[in-house]
C-alpha cells in the first residue's frame, strides 16, 4: 500500500491491492488497526500511525468533494491574524464534522455554482485544495451573514483584491451578501 502511494485508504483499495474478499479484508483492517499498525481516520478511511499526511490532505480526502476555506484559509493566507484550529472547509454535499487524529475538521455546504475559487496547493509532497483569499473571505461572509454573526472586523484588506472578491460574491445570488462585501472592502 505504501509503495502505491496509497497513504489514506478504504477496504476497497485494499481489496484492488490484494485479491481477498471483503470479509476477509475487514478482518484484516480490524486486526491491524488493534495492533497499532494502521489507524482509522473515519469509518471506511484508514492511515499508516507510523507515515500520517499532512493534516490538509486529509481534510480534502475525508470528505469529498470539498476544499478548504472560511476562517482557516484566512488564516493560512494571512488575512485575519488569529490561529485557527478547527480545519474548516466547504462542499457541495451536506453539512457534516468530523473528529480525526486529534482534530475537527468541519464541512459547510455550499450552493454548486459557488464551489469555486480555489487553488491546489502542495504540502511536504501533498497536495490539497484551498480556498483563495478572496473567495475564503466571501465564503466567510455569506455564512456570518446566513448564522446572524456580524462580519469579519479584523482582516489585512490588502490581501484581499475587492473585484475578484465582488465577482465571487455574485455566484451566491445574494443582494445582502454583496452589499456585506462591496461596504466591509471600502
Amino acid at each position: 500500500m505504501r509503495k502505491k502511494q496509497l497513504l489514506l485508504f478504504s477496504s476497497f483499495d485494499v481489496r484492488k491491492v490484494f485479491p481477498v474478499s471483503p470479509v476477509a479484508t475487514t478482518f484484516l483492517l480490524h486486526r491491524y488497526t488493534k495492533k497499532g499498525f494502521i489507524i482509522r481516520i473515519k469509518r471506511g478511511l484508514y492511515a499508516f500511525s507510523e507515515f500520517l499526511p499532512p493534516d490538509l490532505y486529509v481534510a480534502n480526502k475525508l470528505y469529498e468533494p470539498s476544499y478548504i476555506s472560511l476562517e482557516f484559509a484566512l488564516s493560512y493566507h494571512g488575512v485575519i491574524p488569529e490561529t485557527v484550529y478547527e480545519i474548516t472547509s466547504v462542499t457541495p454535499k451536506a453539512t457534516r464534522r468530523f473528529e480525526a487524529m486529534d482534530k475537527i475538521y468541519s464541512y459547510h455546504r455550499i450552493t454548486k455554482r459557488a464551489f469555486t475559487g480555489y487553488s491546489i496547493q502542495r504540502q511536504k509532497g501533498f497536495s490539497f485544495a484551498i480556498a483563495d483569499a478572496e473567495k475564503a473571505f466571501v465564503d466567510t461572509s455569506h455564512y456570518r451573514l446566513h448564522s446572524g454573526r456580524k462580519p469579519i472586523a479584523r482582516f489585512d484588506k490588502s490581501k484581499i483584491n475587492p473585484a475578484k472578491a465582488h465577482k465571487y460574491a455574485t455566484l451566491f445570488e445574494s443582494p445582502k451578501l454583496i452589499s456585506i462585501v462591496k461596504t466591509t472592502l471600502r
